[in-house]
């Protein structure tokens, strides 16, 4: 049986049967001899799909974002925010009725239907880096939060180091233990995204609490005279401020990335049709999220607004209740992290298992491969968190690219290729755009960085 043979059953009132697509079903459903699996669950609710949905798009890149205004100012940079949501929209949809034309279940059978096997491993291998680079960091920030960072040179205190002190049990490698075994391990060893969508719905939840934090302390402040209201647009002072502008685009391309999730999610789905209406909710949710925390934070720090704007909240807010406010805002995101985690792993196990394994029994199946993939991986993460110093290194080693690859290049060049005929003159004018759109910008945002890598390490030789 070839890549995309196992095709969902056809829905009959609204209702998919319940034909529980396996564990390997969202990846690679090849054996020939595969019999079609039951059990209790008899399909995801709406709402549950939108929480998972959501929790794949929000992730670390809620911090950068405030970053982006500093760069665009406040009406351009809300702006591409939309504009980055609808693209995310169009590009999905074009997954999705691709999938159904070619009557397959994963985005991995979808590429191998278009650009045979070699199609199907370079979403895998997309997959794999940008998830693995997601994880390393989503652990890299938590390490930061609770135990502290001296990655910069100077020591920034965690939470726990201030309310404890500093001990061998407020350290990064204790705290990270510790959130590994507690956490990680367990909800990874869901075999289902669907059982994930409480701690989605909490997990979406700590990203609002963290955006009504930040909106209250900057409203304060701008009522007490405190805060002036940031700029509106970019200066444009010379040319090189222009080209500064494409830097910020990987950051918004990336904020939507959640593609691989859109198969398994629709495969779960008790009315498979309802997954356009759940693509829209969640992007609709998610910028909501995104402009109100651009917004506010821009607002609150200004022209100060960091990279990672949660270390902006490492310095006294000259409010009352400054530092709890501080330590609740921290807090609060470092535990989101931890229930995105198992969202973004799912995948990356998935893809794993599908590139090494690809003839293999269904993952689900298989106790003894399911639990040395998840070990080895959870091990690789834990370790590269330990060892590489900052969030930067770790998006320097994955880079924007797989993500782009997986989000915009892939979809485009799936439409243009229009194996089954139903592409319209408008799907691949729009294909034609993203790739150039993707392309152009990654290019410059790469050379800008290098450049300015390139002058900082020679500042520093002098």
């Amino acid at each position: 049986m070839t890549i995309g043979d196992i095709s969902p059953i056809e829905n009959s009132g609204g209702s998919r049967g319940k034909r529980i697509l396996d564990e390997k079903a969202p990846l690679l459903p090849s054996k020939q001899d595969e019999t079609v699996e039951f059990d209790e669950f008899n399909g995801a609710s709406f709402a549950g799909a939108v929480f998972n949905l959501s929790t794949t798009i929000v992730g670390a890149g809620i911090m950068s974002l405030p970053a982006t205004m500093k760069v665009l100012g406040l009406v351009p940079g809300i702006l591409l925010i939309i504009f980055f949501a609808f693209l995310t929209e169009i590009s999905i949809d074009m997954l999705v009725r691709f999938s159904r034309a070619g009557k397959t279940v994963s985005y991995g059978g979808l590429m191998g239907d278009s650009f045979g096997r070699i199609g199907k491993i370079l979403i895998q291998l997309c997959v794999i880096v940008n998830n693995v680079g997601v994880l390393i960091v989503y652990m890299i920030i938590i390490g930061d939060v609770l135990s502290g960072t001296s990655s910069s040179g100077d020591h920034h205190f965690g939470v726990l180091e201030g309310w404890f002190g500093q001990h061998w049990w407020t350290g990064r490698f204790f705290i990270l233990l510790v959130s590994m075994l507690a956490v990680f391990a367990p909800l990874a060893c869901f075999k289902r995204v669907d059982s994930l969508r409480y701690t989605s719905a909490l997990s979406v939840g700590l990203a609002v609490v963290f955006v009504v934090i930040t909106a209250g302390i900057a409203i304060v402040k701008l009522l007490a005279g405190s805060i002036a209201m940031p700029k509106l647009f970019p200066d444009i002072p010379d040319l090189a401020s222009v080209w500064n502008f494409f830097t910020v685009v990987p950051v918004l391309v990336t904020a939507y990335i959640c593609h691989y999730n859109v198969h398994p999610i629709e495969n779960e789905l008790e009315d498979s049709s309802l997954i356009k209406p759940v693509v829209k909710t969640s992007l609709a949710l998610c910028s909501s999220v995104y402009i109100a925390t651009s917004f506010f934070s821009f607002l609150l720090f200004g022209e100060s607004t960091l990279d990672d704007v949660l270390a902006n909240f490492d310095t006294n807010l000259n409010i009352p209740y400054s530092s709890i406010l501080s330590d609740a805002v921290r807090v609060s995101y470092a535990v989101h992290l931890m229930l995105v985690f198992p969202m973004i792993f799912i995948a990356l196990r998935l893809n794993v298992d599908g590139l090494l394994f690809p003839s293999a029994n269904p993952l689900y199946s298989d106790n003894r491969r399911f639990a040395s993939i998840t070990l080895v991986l959870l091990s690789i993460i834990f370790l590269a968190a330990n060892f590489i110093p900052s969030i930067w290194d770790a998006f320097q080693f994955t880079g924007a690219t797989a993500a782009v690859c997986i989000g915009f290049i892939f979809p485009a060049a799936i439409t243009l290729r229009d194996s089954h005929g139903i592409a319209t003159k408008w799907d691949k004018i729009v294909a034609v755009f993203m790739i150039i759109l993707a392309v152009l910008s990654n290019v410059i945002a790469i050379y800008s960085d290098a450049y300015a890598l390139f002058n900082k390490s020679k500042a520093s030789d002098i």
